[in-house]
């Protein structure tokens, strides 16, 4: 988005205009914008308004009625903090009894409106002119927020903060980077902060290498309703200890894992088989988790962990195992049919043969459904018939 269009989107006029249109199916959108153009509003405007009433429908589920009052651009959607997220990103700061933060790399303004809302003073810094018109926006209703254009790195000198957070870009024009050197700003200069402020945090993609992370920090994996959506790094008084943790949050439910990355040991299949959240996998934790459980992993390379025993634990979803399979699709669908199964959930780890792969080869027209899991056992790739606990 230019800065022309982000002044338009935040005009009295385009603010009415998207509230006034809800959200519009897609099947609608033309004949909306013929007739908005037809009622005498400019072209420019209907484009910004019909833009923002889309974006707000898909921001709702994220980040909740708050989307009413905020505008966006898709970019910037696509990176922001779920409001669940925000939270517990800014009730570090408080607890570490912060009193003015700086959000390095504001974008629309999520994190640094959760933590205006907390009480706590808030100098958003972002290097995009209309991103910064957006978030300023997005950040006017807390007196204790103001939104900096600049580069942040360099004006955090400027003003006085015992906090510090961080959500460093992780796309440029050639698509997403892993690499934490192409961050924006470097993750390395980002990092160095801690030795200089009270609490720093920094949101960075799941997919970090351990090896980046400094052993003086806490690095905790977020998964959200499944989805793994960061890990944060968090260092000073903002951060509960130092090594790896995973928080994974359901509603509005949290539950924290913690302790360290060894490998569980590996046995044969019990009459349970679990599947550990992405967070605890990435974090390295699924050796913790099985001795929390006292299960123990179905191959030494592949993470999902067996036991005898029927568990209930927030950190990994339990099937119990109804029947050993061969993978081979000609036996595996004469099985399936032969139990009248007709649609199939189908997860997999360690085999190269995917859901969409296998499924139109197994040809089935049962009236049953079934869950199978795709995986190695003892070295050997095999098929499990399971029923979620």
């Amino acid at each position: 988005m230019d800065p022309v269009t982000a002044r338009l989107t935040v005009s009295d006029a385009c603010l009415a205009l998207a509230s006034s249109l809800g959200e519009v199916a897609p099947r609608d959108a033309l004949a909306v914008s013929d007739r908005l153009r037809r009622d005498g509003h400019s072209p420019a405007l209907v484009a910004a308004a019909m833009s923002l009433a889309e974006l707000r429908g898909e921001a709702r589920a994220r980040l909740g009625d708050a989307v009413d009052s905020m505008v966006f651009h898709r970019a910037g959607l696509e990176q922001a903090s779920r409001a669940t997220v925000a939270r517990l990103h800014a009730a570090r700061f408080a607890e570490a009894h912060c009193r003015k933060v700086a959000d390095l790399t504001a974008g629309l303004g999520t994190d640094a409106m959760a933590i205006a809302r907390r009480g706590l003073g808030v100098v958003a810094f972002e290097a995009d002119e209309a991103t910064a018109i957006l978030a300023a926006h997005n950040l006017a209703p807390w007196p204790l927020a103001r939104v900096i254009h600049g580069d942040s790195l360099d004006g955090l000198s400027d003003v006085r903060v015992d906090g510090v957070f961080a959500d460093p870009a992780r796309r440029n024009a050639r698509g997403r980077r892993h690499d934490p050197g192409d961050y924006s700003p470097r993750l390395d200069a980002v990092l160095d902060l801690r030795r200089t402020v009270r609490a720093l945090g920094v949101k960075a993609g799941p997919s970090l290498p351990h090896e980046a992370i400094p052993a003086d920090m806490e690095a905790q994996w977020v998964s959200v309703d499944g989805d793994v959506v960061e890990v944060g790094l968090w260092a000073g008084d903002a951060a509960h200890g130092t090594g790896h943790a995973a928080l994974v949050v359901r509603g509005e439910d949290a539950h924290e894992i913690a302790g360290p990355t060894d490998r569980a040991s590996s046995g044969p299949l019990g009459e349970w088989i679990l599947e550990p959240d992405g967070a605890v996998i990435r974090a390295g934790l699924v050796g913790v988790l099985a001795e929390e459980l006292g299960a123990h992993l179905v191959d030494p390379s592949i993470a999902y962990l067996t036991s005898d025993a029927a568990v209930s634990t927030p950190f990994a979803r339990a099937y119990r195992v109804l029947e050993r399979l061969p993978l081979d699709v000609k036996a595996l669908a004469k099985e399936l049919r032969a139990r009248d199964i007709g649609t199939v959930d189908i997860k997999k780890r360690g085999v190269d043969l995917t859901p969409e792969q296998l499924r139109p080869r197994l040809k089935l027209k049962g009236s049953r459904r079934a869950t199978l899991v795709l995986t190695r056992l003892e070295g050997r790739h095999a098929a499990l018939l399971v029923e979620p606990a």
